[in-house]
Order: structure tokens, then C-alpha cells, then sequence
């Protein structure tokens, strides 16, 4: 055992950067390996919603507050832009708006900040809600978006500068022994402790734990919108009545099993695909939109057109756009686990941690549970 505490951390997505930080906060020497020369995987394809919403009151209701509070602080500390933007969900069908109902009342309750709009309070939020049919929407104040890639790009100089965690880029680790990260042949680094942020990666480290784990792979689809022209902006980030079947934080709605049943009936390709359809602006006014959901353990590299063209056909009903030019888009892969919890913590070998399975809220949860991992070792 070393001296002085000592931790490593492998991986630079963002659990990876959340867990250095707290280790660093709680007075680690830290250093972080990445095998890419920047981090490339899930935390720079997503669509940068730091989402409060989507999770139920109480443990992870708080956690999103908090990891939302510290990417507010950090958007000024380490210069990369950030918005409140808040979320608003749009209501086009009377189930829809008997949810939005259902959740405003349960969602009050729980000291969220929301309101209930109608049609005319919604064109007031949003100029691009599209108003034609449009029964009323349920508007968030407390959502933040990020523009991921700026972020996660951001984040590791800061830490170095900062807090003195050390980045190690191009590094593979291919083992691990008696608290010994080996990269290669040659190259050893010990350490009191040793973090796993690895991932969709079950295949290189621990293997054989990984597939007594919980765990499968989830491939979305996701696309990116030009500028807007005259720096036209859309609000809030905005969600169709798809995202009400999506996110663990709606099933309190007693009307939502009706609702997902006509979905059933009517938009079983959506469904099958695991469509929910949302769009969030950055800070250069381009929109991020998606996205598709695809589980398995193994996925092929190339996207769906027509997952993406279902994806824009139903945008088209909720939102006004400016311009609906795509200049990019691409697929990504994220850990999500098969029973049910929100997140995956285990030791494969002392003072060896595995931090995983956040699903599709690693940006939004992952600052709150890596303060709360590292405070409990």
C-alpha cells in the first residue's frame, strides 16, 4: 500500500471525469487513463440534457439536482457555455394532456418547479412549438443543457489545473493486479484505489464479472441541425408525448398505461424502435435531436435512414423549425442495465471499483453518484 492516497481512474467519459473530481475533492492524487488521445464514446454523442425530470423524487430526483448544480458551476470555471434552458413537453391528444395533467399535480407536490400551460402560454415559452392542434404543454424550469463535446473537452484541463489530476491520453489498460494498472508489456502504475469507468466496454478489463453482471448495450440513433438563422433560439428543450413512455419519473401518472397502449395501436414501429423524440439547442444554435433505443450485446456500426427519417417525421408534427438542414449524424452505444437499477458498483478485486450502468442519464446523474460513491469508500 502507498504512502499518500492514490487513486486511478480509467476512462475520461463523464463518470470517469465525475469520479476523478470527487476523488480529487476528497484529497486523492489522481490520475486517469483513457485509451483514445479524447474521450469519443457515449458522453460526447448525446443530446447534453442535464435532466431532472426524468427522475423520480427522492434519492435520484436529488442526485440530478446536485450533479445539475455542479455542472453550472463548472460552465463557468472551466469556460464552456451552458444554459437553464428548462424542458417543456407538448401535448397534442386528450391522453397526453390527461398525463401532463396527472404529473403537474404529482410533480407540484413534490416542490418541482413547474407549470401547466395552455397553447397561448406555450407559444410565449417556445417559438418553436408548433401551435396547430397543440392542447397544452408541462414546462420545467430546472433542466440544463450542455453542449456535450464542449464539455467533456473542457472538463479534463480544468481538473489538471485545478485540482491536479493527471491525464494520461493513448493509454490502454489491459490489466489489473494487486492495485497495478498495467498498460501494455512495460508500463505499471499502482494506486490506493482503482476506478472503472469503462463504459460499453465488458470486454477488457474483467470480463468474466461483467457477464455475471446485469448488463446489455443500448444503440441510439441521433442527428445534429445546422445554426438556426438570426441566432433564433427555441426555448426550452422540447419533447412530444413519446418521452412520456421513456423516463422512470412519468410512471406516476395513473393515465400513462392507457396512453402507452395507444401508442401500441397506432405507432408500433416507434415502439419497436424505441423512438422518443426530443430536441435541444446548444450554444452555436444548432439542434440536437433523437433518438432511437436498439438492446444487445452486439450491434452493427451502421444506422437505420428510416429510424432517423421517423425520428424527424413526428419532430415535424411538434416543432417549427427555420431550417431542417442535417449536417451530421451518427449512433452511440451506453451501458443499461436489465434489472431494473440505476446504476452498477461493484469490486471484481480489492480496492478495485467498477462504476457503470447509468443508462441514458450518465450526464445527468453522474456528478451527485460520484460524490456519493467516493464519500461512502
Amino acid at each position: 500500500m502507498l504512502t499518500s492516497r492514490s487513486a486511478i481512474v480509467i476512462g475520461a467519459g463523464i463518470v470517469g471525469l465525475a469520479t476523478a473530481r470527487a476523488l480529487a475533492l476528497r484529497g486523492f492524487s489522481v490520475k486517469v487513463f483513457e485509451r483514445g488521445d479524447r474521450a469519443v464514446g457515449a458522453s460526447v454523442r448525446n443530446f447534453g440534457m442535464i435532466w431532472p425530470i426524468g427522475q423520480p423524487i427522492g434519492k435520484m430526483y436529488d442526485r440530478a439536482i446536485r450533479s445539475r448544480n455542479v455542472w453550472k458551476d463548472l460552465s463557468l470555471k472551466a469556460d464552456f457555455w451552458s444554459e437553464t434552458a428548462g424542458s417543456l413537453h407538448l401535448a397534442y391528444h386528450p391522453d397526453e394532456w390527461q398525463v401532463l395533467q396527472e404529473l403537474y399535480g404529482i410533480f407540484f407536490k413534490e416542490g418541482r418547479s413547474v407549470q401547466l400551460l395552455d397553447r397561448d402560454a406555450v407559444a410565449r415559452v417556445s417559438p418553436a412549438a408548433h401551435t396547430e392542434g397543440l392542447l397544452g404543454g408541462l414546462y420545467s424550469r430546472e433542466e440544463l443543457i450542455v453542449d456535450p463535446r464542449e464539455a467533456i473537452a473542457a472538463l479534463p484541463g480544468w481538473l489538471s489545473a485545478q485540482l491536479n489530476v493527471e491525464f494520461h491520453w493513448g493509454k490502454c489498460v489491459s490489466y489489473i493486479a494487486d492495485q497495478i494498472a498495467y498498460i501494455g508489456n512495460d508500463e505499471e502504475h499502482e494506486a490506493d484505489l482503482i476506478f472503472i469507468c469503462n463504459g460499453a466496454d465488458f470486454e477488457t478489463l474483467y470480463p468474466e464479472s461483467f457477464s455475471q453482471q446485469p448488463v446489455t448495450k443500448c444503440k441510439l440513433q441521433m442527428m445534429r441541425l445546422v445554426s438556426q438563422p438570426d441566432d433564433w433560439r427555441i426555448g426550452p428543450a422540447l419533447c412530444g408525448g413519446l418521452s412520456l413512455i421513456h423516463y422512470n419519473s412519468f410512471k406516476a401518472a395513473p393515465s400513462l398505461p392507457g396512453l402507452k397502449e395507444r401508442y401500441a395501436g397506432e405507432m408500433a414501429d416507434y415502439l419497436e424502435w424505441g423512438i422518443h423524440v426530443m430536441v435541444s439547442q446548444n450554444g452555436r444554435g444548432e439542434l440536437t435531436v433523437g433518438d432511437s433505443h436498439e438492446y444487445g450485446l452486439t450491434h452493427d456500426p451502421f444506422d437505420k435512414a428510416f429510424i432517423n427519417q421517423l425520428v424527424l417525421d413526428y419532430l415535424k408534427k411538434i416543432v417549427r423549425l427555420k431550417d431542417w438542414s442535417v449536417c451530421q449524424t451518427w449512433n452511440g452505444i451506453y451501458t443499461r442495465l436489465t434489472d431494473g437499477e440505476a446504476d452498477l458498483f461493484f469490486s471484481p478485486e480489492p480496492y478495485v471499483y467498477v462504476i457503470n450502468g447509468l443508462g441514458g442519464a450518465g450526464m445527468t446523474l453522474s456528478f451527485g453518484l460520484a460524490e456519493e460513491l467516493v464519500a461512502g469508500l
